[in-house]
């Protein structure tokens, strides 16, 4: 690949996943002040496990992740691999030079819980209000509950 030739959004997702592990969590360029995690979901056509990295927000004891895709017109694949399998792998950053890595249940959150999170998401991250604006589909909030070991 030369230089000038841009990545596909896999071979991108590739080069944050590979910093985030080697650095416990942290990365640098567009991402480095925004809390990320990665989730592994199943694929629902393939069955084969997926990461992604995606901004998060701590709720709790859940981790909050948004369905943004970016301000697109329909919702990531990592959705769709939820919604037919829920159960998920999280990584995150612990603040102490380590990744945790636990197991999880991803729920679509719905109703005033949905908008007042995403709400105050938006406010925090304004990119996330942009995004929201720039489609008609209702952006999915999903809580990530740890699952008992």
């Amino acid at each position: 690949m030369s230089e000038h030739q841009p990545m596909s959004p896999s071979e991108f997702n590739q080069k944050i996943i590979k910093e985030f592990r080697e650095n416990a969590g942290r990365v640098g360029g567009m991402f480095e002040n925004l809390p990320l995690v990665l989730l592994t979901t199943t694929g629902a056509r393939s069955g084969k496990p997926i990461t992604t990295p995606l901004a998060y927000t701590p709720d709790g004891t859940r981790v909050l992740v948004f369905a943004s895709n970016g301000g697109a017109d329909r919702h990531p694949a990592w959705y769709w691999n939820i919604s037919t399998h829920p159960r998920v792998t999280v990584e995150v950053g612990t603040g102490s030079g380590e990744v945790e890595t636990y197991e999880a249940t991803a729920t679509a959150l719905q109703g005033e819980e949905r908008d007042r999170l995403y709400a105050a998401q938006a406010e925090r991250v304004p990119a996330f209000a942009e995004y929201q604006a720039g489609t008609s589909r209702v952006i999915p909030v999903i809580a990530l509950e740890r699952t008992a070991p």
